[in-house]
């Protein structure tokens, strides 16, 4: 079961939630289908609680959501993407660890 700290993004929540965020935005593309998806939800969950209150942690299923997936061109799941005043900073293709969106969140938290 997801954090109450994540948030389910739609193609129509999307401008709101990441582009005119004035927080660091992680945003975790998946699809229900995805192996490595479901074993990256878990990291999602934890940094949703770690980060709560300084940075939003998203999730957009791609299956139900392809607007907004289109237009940022991604082409493998799973993709997690860190925004930075409404504009990718980072992309992460494929299962990473916990500690590389760690990092990346503080350094955008830190600039």
């Amino acid at each position: 079961m997801a954090s109450a700290n994540v948030i389910q993004l739609t193609d129509a929540t999307f401008a709101t939630e990441v582009t005119s965020a004035t927080t660091p935005v992680l945003v975790d593309f998946w699809a229900t289908w995805c192996g490595p998806c479901r074993m990256l939800a878990p990291v999602i969950d934890d940094l949703a609680e770690e980060f709560k209150g300084r940075a939003k942690v998203c999730k957009m299923d791609t299956d139900q959501n392809r607007e907004a997936a289109s237009k940022l061109g991604i082409q493998a799941l799973p993709t997690v993407i860190l925004f930075k005043n409404g504009q990718p900073i980072k992309n992460f293709v494929g299962l990473r660890g916990k500690p590389e969106f760690q990092k990346a969140l503080n350094d955008a938290l830190a600039s």
